[in-house]
């Protein structure tokens, strides 16, 4: 590997920006494509199933062969909210590789003998999301039900590119919460990508199923997209 190219791949992950590097298995010729730009790259389709699925892998083109070797940076997911269903949904999604971050301004449930072993922030989310960061490799999850902090999270989120943002509450609280954030300037587009009621309709109940069901639509959305 040239050290430019090791260069690339260095500030990539440093700054948290998914890349891939593609070496020609006929020539040994190498070159890092950035996930914003693999639509016009030549190999489009495999480089988009690479980096959605995490996947590398030799792939064949009219041009010859090539191994495209994903980086993806890790997957995160905030969790705003330290009720129970949190603790339902933290074990699931360590295991199936996010790093979970728990935010709640009320320390009574922020607690490090509820949520042993977690990054705990106790603070509003608006204080503390800018300094965690939200990119396309993050998921957002609001459980609180209390809208002073709930939509605070949610407005910072669909100001960013995360690829998943979802909150609790029922069909009529989910209406009371798009009216107010149409009252802070976000169009019905823009709202649709809140998932809520969050989580597939599974049919649900309690909070470990509800926490099953809120994981594999993260999951889809991560691998198959949002749904049109």
């Amino acid at each position: 590997m040239k050290r430019e190219t090791l260069d690339q791949l260095l500030n990539a992950q440093a700054e948290r920006h998914a890349v891939a590097l593609v070496t020609s298995l006929d020539d040994g010729g190498e070159r890092v494509v950035a996930f914003e730009n693999a639509a016009s790259d030549l190999l489009a389709d495999d480089l988009e199933h690479a980096f959605r699925y995490d996947k590398s892998g030799v792939v064949t083109a009219e041009e010859g062969q090539f191994f495209i070797n994903v980086y993806n940076p890790p997957l995160k997911m905030i969790i705003v909210g330290a009720v129970h269903i949190a603790q339902a949904l933290i074990p699931i999604a360590s295991a199936t590789g996010f790093d979970v971050t728990v935010i709640d301004p009320r320390g009574a449930f922020a607690s490090v003998e509820r949520f042993p072993g977690v990054t705990l922030h106790a603070e509003w989310p608006d204080e503390t999301i800018p300094q965690i960061g939200l990119d396309a490799r993050t998921a957002m999850v609001a459980l609180t039900h209390d809208p002073k902090i709930d939509d605070p999270a949610l407005t910072l989120a669909l100001r960013s590119d995360v690829f998943y943002i979802g909150a609790l509450g029922s069909r009529r609280t989910h209406a009371s919460r798009v009216e107010r954030l149409a009252a802070h300037g976000f169009n019905s587009g823009e709202m649709d990508r809140i998932c809520g009621p969050i989580g597939l309709d599974i049919g649900a109940r309690g909070q470990a199923e509800i926490a099953i069901s809120i994981m594999a639509e993260v999951i889809s959305h991560l691998r198959k997209g949002a749904p049109s």
